[in-house]
């Protein structure tokens, strides 16, 4: 009886002399037979002539590639049902894995290709050849026997066909077990030590052929040889695997937890913000890991112990880069106030700053060290006060008086600046309500709303805002126009839907919107455009730069022109200068703001300029005073 053929085609001679070496054991045995082609077009050739029990074949060919020539071999009706393993040298999305299954694919594997996984999916397909040979020769067989016995046979042969059926599927099934076995850490099934070093290596290709790094997270758990010891190996290997489940909880689905053995996992996050996340991340995970664990019957507690380090600035490949995390998590184990440390200890620096930053921001909002001072607004062409812009400040015990600026970039917790924003809301709503009452007149009425703007803290603008700004509006009876929200290029990002209903219900329930700063973000034209706000307000260091050579003042003219087209009122910020507020005048500007007028102040400050009766004048251009003091003081 003939032996099965086996086909391997690929361009690269190296390449195919690789591969044909891993075969050559088995053709020394007679086990199958191997023929080689250096291209598309031979193969062809060779499935014209031969049949084969199955085809390895190379994407990557000139001229015909692998695709095109398992089509090719797929299309004709000798060669219809031949399985055909594809081998590729570069990792492809799944588009093109997709595409190789169309193709008829029966397997698609990656080089260096294990040897032992491909000698066992060629043997499979040999022993399936082997067995069809034995079936057909059976069959032939029948056709000689006499018309008596034929029954018999085939009742044997379907018997034979299920047997044979029965042990490809094991087969198979053994195949899946074996490859589980070797990517997979049994216990927790994540991913292994080996799989890692393959996935490190692919990150690292990437990075280089990209310039984007990624961050390694080498996480330890603390008391876990105790836990171990006191309560069994048992409820050891549980904790691991809510450890597991936990680490898995914590990241995205495309970022890589793996478990290196013992208590050691490691996470791999990839991405243009890996770098930047990795902090975040890490803390995460630390408060995930210290929820207690509910093992047994006992509440077990431990602790995460984490070192990062960032390729390429801390290790120049896969095995130097974890060598530094492991590094920076023993570091962090020394030091269990600071349980995530980076390798690079600049970073480390600057997360303990970010800590302490928040640790005593977090006092401060129970220690009423918090402030509310407002900068009026005023509209150039009465001299009235409409409106004032909301200034958080912070009486830091060391550092003195803070602005918001100072401190809020160094704050990253969430759920403390989503707490800082509600102080913010309720704080200007209550003002609001005070000089509401304070400025009307003997029927009760005002000219109009005196418009506090507040800055938000939270990065983003998100429906939550909608369920504490609207509730503290309608507590304090505020009319519509007297709360307006500055939103910046940060604010305005993220889904466009959610967005979208945000600033709509902003605007149904009377809050006003502003783009703050324009000019200092690239989305800007864009925002004014599509979110419909009501107030555009200029960036101070376009003001600043009225009657330079730059042609400063041509730049504030045609921001005001854009507002003017897009129905929007113009804020000038900054103005320090009595040549700035008279350019603005001419320019017809609507409403100024800056130390010309008045600085931040306290609110009772900001009342005796808002009087009911008749507008408050600004004194004539040439009285005005060069220096930076309050017009309205001057007034006064």
């Amino acid at each position: 009886m003939q032996i099965p053929k086996v086909l391997l085609v690929n361009d690269d001679p190296a390449s195919l002399y690789a591969l044909e070496s891993l075969l050559t054991n088995a053709v020394e045995q007679q086990i199958h037979e191997l023929i080689t082609a250096g291209s598309g077009k031979e193969a062809l050739r060779q499935v014209l002539l031969h049949e084969f029990a199955v085809i390895l074949l190379d994407v990557s060919m000139p001229g015909m590639d692998g695709f095109e020539t398992a089509e090719a071999i797929h299309s004709h009706p000798r060669s219809a049902g031949v399985p055909i393993i594809f081998i590729t040298a570069h990792y492809a999305d799944e588009m093109n894995r997709l595409r190789a299954y169309q193709a008829g694919a029966a397997d698609y594997l990656f080089t260096p290709v294990i040897p032992q996984i491909l000698q066992a999916k060629v043997a499979v397909f040999v022993d399936m050849a082997v067995k069809n040979m034995q079936l057909q020769s059976k069959t032939e067989e029948l056709v000689r026997l006499n018309q008596d016995l034929r029954v018999q046979r085939m009742q044997d042969l379907q018997r034979i066909n299920g047997e044979l059926e029965l042990e490809i599927k094991e087969r198979k099934v053994a195949e899946q077990r074996a490859h589980d076995l070797s990517t997979r850490d049994v216990l927790t099934n994540l991913v292994n030590r080996r799989a890692l070093i393959q996935h490190l290596e692919h990150a690292v290709a990437v990075s280089d052929r990209n310039g984007i790094g990624f961050a390694l997270l080498f996480l330890d758990l603390d008391k876990f040889k105790q836990i171990n010891d006191n309560y069994g190996h048992e409820a050891g290997d549980e904790l691991l695997r809510q450890v597991s489940a936990r680490l898995s909880a914590a990241v995205r689905v495309a970022d890589i937890v793996a478990r290196l053995g013992g208590d050691e996992f490691v996470v791999l996050i990839e991405g243009r913000a890996a770098s930047a996340n990795a902090a975040r991340v890490a803390r995460k995970i630390e408060m995930a890991c210290a929820l207690p664990f509910e093992i047994g019957g006992h509440r077990l507690k431990t602790a995460a112990s984490i070192g990062i380090a960032l390729y390429p600035q801390d290790g120049a490949n896969a095995q130097l880069l974890m060598k530094h995390a492991d590094t920076a998590m023993y570091h962090a184990k020394q030091h269990p106030a600071a349980p995530v440390q980076f390798f690079h200890e600049g970073l480390n620096v600057r997360e303990r700053e970010r800590t302490q930053w928040t640790a005593e921001l977090r006092q401060a909002m129970g220690g009423g060290e918090l402030e509310l001072r407002y900068q009026p607004q005023i509209e150039i062409r009465s001299g009235r006060t409409v409106a004032a812009e909301a200034r958080l400040y912070w009486h830091h015990p060391d550092r003195g008086v803070l602005e918001a600026a100072e401190f809020l970039p160094h704050v990253q917790d969430r759920v403390l600046l989503d707490r800082v924003d509600v102080w913010v809301i309720a704080q200007a709503c209550s003002q609001s309500a005070l000089w509401q009452r304070a400025v009307a007149g003997d029927d009760g009425r005002t000219a109009g709303p005196l418009c506090i703007w507040i800055n938000l803290a939270t990065p983003q603008l998100h429906g939550e805002l909608l369920q504490v700004l609207l509730p503290a509006i309608r507590m304090h009876g505020l009319a519509p126009g007297s709360i307006g929200v500055e939103l910046n290029e940060k604010l305005l990002q993220g889904a466009a839907g959610p967005l979208e209903q945000v600033l709509a219900q902003l605007q149904a329930a009377g809050v006003r919107g502003a783009l703050d700063d324009f000019g200092s973000a690239r989305s800007s034209l864009a925002a004014c455009k599509r979110w419909q706000l009501d107030v555009l307000k200029i960036d101070p260091v376009f003001i600043h730069a009225i009657g330079n050579d730059q042609g400063g003042t041509d730049i504030v003219a045609a921001v005001i022109h854009l507002a003017r087209a897009l129905s929007m009122r113009v804020v000038a910020l900054g103005v320090d200068q009595r040549r700035q507020l008279e350019v603005l005048r001419k320019l017809r500007c609507d409403n100024c703001q800056g130390e010309l007028f008045a600085s931040p102040q306290a609110a009772g400050d900001v009342l005796r300029h808002v009087a009911p009766g008749a507008p408050f004048p600004l004194p004539p251009l040439s009285t005005l005073s060069t220096t930076t003091n309050s017009l309205l003081n001057n007034e006064d």
